[in-house]
This record gives structure tokens, C-alpha cells and sequence, in this order.
């Protein structure tokens, strides 16, 4: 009786040590490809080096004097406020689309299933091929954008890709185009998994759809919210993709974005030590507004 229990009792007994084991291959997947090319990062952001003049081509130390000329630079003043004016008019858009999609697809009906399949199937595109199509839509002469302008009676063709004013927000159009299919899902999954009770007693109680969505849905999907727009404001920070095929960051810089103008000063200018400053910038900004909104929403929910 006693070896019985005793068998029992070490055949149930954890390994202290697996825990760590499973975690193991993330931790080192996260030091290799994200802790270690952020110190790489940080150490070289103050020295100065560039890759194509033999003078410089060895680093040397400067302390903060890449910080110093990227604060004092009208063309990162300039790229920091495109940025900003991409994230701000991309993510919101992104995460509405998102949210109407997903109620719109979330029911039992008849042909759902392709519904699902339309509104996602964007996503399933790489960027490219997606910037690739939308160079059909911009183009000035018989692009859609401008055939649709001349039937409201618009004279004269619109460059979108081309003009200043314009190329921010084609650029923008793609990209919410693109994820908001993606957001979609997570709603959707969010929707699906929200106990029908609630609703029913709120049905017996006589609330409307509206007083349904704003007084049960959007507190009970705060959690998803919180996901959704952290992914979508990083997503927003990585864009690159489809200003290589729509404008290349052009027309005189108007729709340079922060990773965009970090790749031409890394690759083009081959200035390591800038390079290494802006990467540095860009994990900050992209710190600093996920912990933000993180706060900002555990408060709401609080």
C-alpha cells in the first residue's frame, strides 16, 4: 500500500525545470532577433560610419551628435510628421472598417461564408501585388479613381501618386484597404465569443441595437480593442512595402515615412551611425504609444 501511494505521489509530482524548457525557444528567438539588434542598435547610434566613403568607412565615436543632427533635420521633421499623419488617419479608419465588418459577417445566414471571404481576401494578398493593383485605380489618365471623377463632371485628371497633396493619402488607401480584413477577424472572433445571456436579458429589458452595441458590446470587446489597435499602430509604423511601388517615398518626400527614410539612409546613404539612431527613435515612439494606449485603456476599463 505504501509503494502504491509513494508511486502516486512522484508520478504527480511537476519538473520544476519544464516550464523553463518550453519557454526556452521564444527567449531565444526574442534575444537573437529583437533584444540583440536593439543593443547592436543602440551602441552604434554613437558613432559615426558610413559604408561608402573610405574616410569614414571605420567607426568612430561621436556620442550624441546623430541624435543632435536628426533633431535639427527639417527632413525628419518632415518624415515624423508624415508618419503621424499616416498612423492618425490609418489605424482609426482601419479598426472601424474592421469592427462593421465583423458585424456584418457575424450571423447565420445563407452566402456568410463568402462575405467573410470578400472582406478578407485583401489580406491574403502581399503588399506588392495589393500596391500593384491600386496602381491601376491611381493611374492619372483611365486609372478608376479619375473615370469616376469625370462622371461627377470633375475636369482634369488627378496624379494621386504624384501630387504632393495626394500621395500620403493613396498610400493611406491601400494600407487600410489592406488591413482591415485582418482586423476584421479578431472582432469577429471577439463577437462570436460573447455570452448570448447578457443580450437576451437586455432584449427582455427592451434595449435597443444601438443601446446593445454601446452599453454591452464595446465595453465587453475592450480587451480585443486593446489588441487590435496595438497591432495596428505597429503595423502602421512598418509600412514600407507599397511606397516602393506607388510613390518611393516621392513627390519631393511627401509620403517618406520613418521606416521608409531609415531604408534610404541605411541602404542608399549607407550612414550606419544615423541609421542606427533612427532605428533607436523608432522603437521608442513605438514603445512609448503601445504602453500609452495599454494605460490609457486599462483606465477606461477600470
Amino acid at each position: 500500500m505504501s509503494i502504491s501511494t509513494k508511486a502516486l505521489s512522484g508520478s504527480g509530482r511537476r519538473n520544476p525545470i519544464l516550464p523553463y524548457l518550453l519557454v526556452l525557444p521564444t527567449f531565444i528567438i526574442v534575444l537573437v532577433f529583437t533584444a540583440w539588434p536593439t543593443i547592436t542598435s543602440l551602441y552604434m547610434s554613437f558613432f559615426r560610419q558610413y559604408l561608402n566613403i573610405a574616410k569614414f568607412r571605420h567607426p568612430t565615436f561621436i556620442g550624441l551628435r546623430n541624435y543632435k543632427e536628426l533633431l535639427t533635420d527639417s527632413t525628419f521633421h518632415q518624415v515624423l510628421l508624415n508618419t503621424l499623419i499616416y498612423v492618425v488617419g490609418t489605424v482609426p479608419a482601419s479598426i472601424i472598417l474592421a469592427f462593421l465588418f465583423a458585424l456584418l459577417v457575424n450571423r447565420a445566414v445563407k452566402g456568410i461564408g463568402l462575405a467573410r471571404l470578400s472582406f478578407f481576401y485583401p489580406t491574403i494578398l502581399p503588399m506588392v501585388s495589393a500596391a500593384t493593383i491600386w496602381m491601376f485605380f491611381f493611374t492619372p489618365d483611365y486609372g478608376l479613381f479619375n473615370s469616376v471623377l469625370r462622371t461627377l463632371g470633375y475636369r482634369g485628371p488627378q496624379n494621386w501618386t504624384g501630387n504632393p497633396h495626394l500621395a500620403l493619402l493613396a498610400v493611406m488607401i491601400v494600407a487600410v484597404w489592406k488591413n482591415a480584413g485582418y482586423l476584421m477577424i479578431f472582432y469577429l472572433a471577439g463577437l462570436q465569443s460573447l455570452p448570448p445571456d447578457v443580450f437576451e436579458a437586455a432584449d427582455i429589458d427592451g434595449a435597443g441595437w444601438w443601446r446593445k452595441l454601446w452599453a454591452i458590446t464595446f465595453p465587453l470587446l475592450r480587451r480585443t480593442t486593446l489588441f487590435v489597435s496595438t497591432i495596428a499602430i505597429i503595423d502602421a509604423f512598418q509600412v514600407i512595402d507599397h511606397i516602393f511601388v506607388l510613390t518611393q517615398g516621392g513627390p519631393s518626400g511627401a509620403s517618406t515615412v520613418l521606416l521608409y527614410y531609415l531604408w534610404q539612409v541605411r541602404f542608399e546613404d549607407q550612414n550606419v551611425g544615423l541609421a542606427s539612431a533612427l532605428t533607436i527613435v523608432l522603437i521608442v515612439i513605438m514603445l512609448s504609444i503601445t504602453v500609452a494606449n495599454f494605460l490609457l485603456t486599462e483606465r477606461e476599463g477600470e
